[in-house]
């Protein structure tokens, strides 16, 4: 099939890559110059595992392609897949310019039936916009549908390949049709396809990650809980995952959530109730329990080495709001480093995929550095906070650490360790929820 990918960042750049790798002709449309040109360069903008790869094979085999050109985008694919961006606005609203100048676009220089798809994550009610952008740029016969992405940074690749539902929202058969021959190849083993309304699909994934959100900030608040009784969160977890009715995803606690969907999300998904005149009680609490337990650490941080900070030293390990991506949008980390400067310290971090990202970000921060190795960033420090589950942290040289640290003092957002086996090796020991 002809397939348009309307964006080239991470959703987009995915989908079509996968799309093109199941035999398909994708052509993948942006704006930005500067990044088209480093994608025809074989230059991958973002850190996914598995993704450079593949942009590469189809590259080299004439299914993918990279351009700025909207006319030829549109007249490409009978299928167009809208995967722009959809920022926060102000009031936490979705940002809809993006996705309504692409449909404006597509309306301006389509000459025969297309299906458009919302990939990004959307408001209910886009798809009635986007088809009245449409309609005042075109008399010509076009369907809108629902096709929300359900990818998790850092396993993308798997999660489109070997989808567990993928979501169309529409009621024409043609364009249902249509979205069936293309998610045929990923769906071989089981009927995959959920049909639905397009208002109950753009709704289905902000429901989705409020969901998961809420599970993450209900562990955080037993692992808070957990840890003022005396209890162990990691005993508890595994009591209550065993319930098949909860199950195991989701319920470890942590120094909370980031990242560019659950915030977003989370705070869209209030917005669409309020504009609705709903209150949704629980989905505020959520986000309100998360951003208090971005300060966790800290405050570990400052019981055990005063509330004023001065002169001291912080190693963070971990600036991605999680492993095996890049992102530091919401970051954790972010707001740890915030409140260990804000209190008169310093900060010595290493990211093994985020570096380049934090040496963006802090490069005019005074008392912030960004180094190129874990051992580096301990030497000198006061203690060390782990704030990213990268799988180089998990079995560290304990010996290296204490040798390098002023306090043997490890403060673990992300529970790595094992606190009887710390205690044993001489560390003080400060994870979330548990017995240290």
């Amino acid at each position: 099939m002809n397939v348009t990918i309307v964006g080239t960042g991470y959703v987009g750049l995915v989908t079509g890559a996968c799309l093109a790798d199941a035999g398909n002709n994708v052509f993948c449309l942006d704006v930005d110059e500067r990044k088209i040109r480093e994608l025809n360069a074989g230059r991958i903008p973002i850190y996914e595992p598995g993704l450079e790869p593949i942009v590469q094979r189809n590259e080299a085999a004439g299914r993918l392609r990279f351009s700025t050109d909207v006319a030829a985008s549109v007249a490409h694919g009978e299928l167009q897949l809208i995967a722009v961006g959809t920022p926060p606005d102000e009031d936490g609203s979705a940002d809809m310019q993006y996705v309504l100048a692409a449909a404006r676009a597509i309306g301006k220089h389509m000459k025969s039936y297309k299906v458009i798809a919302t990939k990004s994550t959307v408001p209910v009610g886009t798809a009635d916009r986007i088809a009245q952008a449409v309609k005042k740029e075109t008399g010509v016969p076009f369907s809108v549908v629902s096709n929300p992405e359900f990818l998790k940074e850092g396993a993308a690749i798997e999660d489109f390949m070997r989808p567990d539902r993928i979501i169309v929202g529409s009621e024409d058969p043609r364009a249902i049709a249509l979205l069936r021959q293309l998610y045929a190849p990923f769906q071989r083993n089981r009927e995959r396809i959920i049909v639905m309304g397009v208002r109950s699909a753009e709704l289905t994934k902000y429901a989705a990650n409020a969901m998961l959100a809420t599970r993450i900030s209900f562990m955080n608040e037993i692992a808070n809980i957990a840890e003022a009784l005396g209890a162990d969160v990691e005993e508890v977890r595994h009591g209550i995952g065993a319930d098949p009715r909860i199950g195991t995803a989701f319920l470890y606690p942590g120094a909370g959530y980031g990242g560019s969907c659950f915030p977003k999300d989370v705070r869209a998904l209030q917005r669409t109730a309020s504009e609705a005149k709903r209150e949704l009680r629980v989905v505020a609490a959520v986000e309100a329990v998360n951003e208090a337990q971005k300060h966790v650490v800290a405050a570990k941080i400052k019981r055990r080495f005063g509330d004023r900070l001065n002169g001291k030293c912080f190693a963070v390990w971990g600036l991605a709001f999680k492993a095996n991506t890049d992102d530091m949008r919401e970051a954790s980390s972010r707001t740890l480093i915030s409140d260990l400067v804000g209190a008169g310290a310093r900060v010595r971090a290493y990211d093994p995929a985020a570096g380049h990202e934090g040496k963006r970000l802090y490069r005019d921060s005074p008392g912030i550095e960004i180094v190129d190795s874990a051992l580096a960033a301990l030497e000198g420090a006061d203690a060390l906070a782990v704030v990213t589950e990268w799988r180089e942290f998990r079995s560290p040289d304990f010996a290296a650490i204490k040798a390098r640290l002023k306090t043997p003092a490890i403060f673990d957002g992300r529970n790595l360790y094992d606190p009887s086996v710390l205690k044993g090796l001489g560390f003080e020991y400060f994870p979330i929820g548990r017995k240290s």
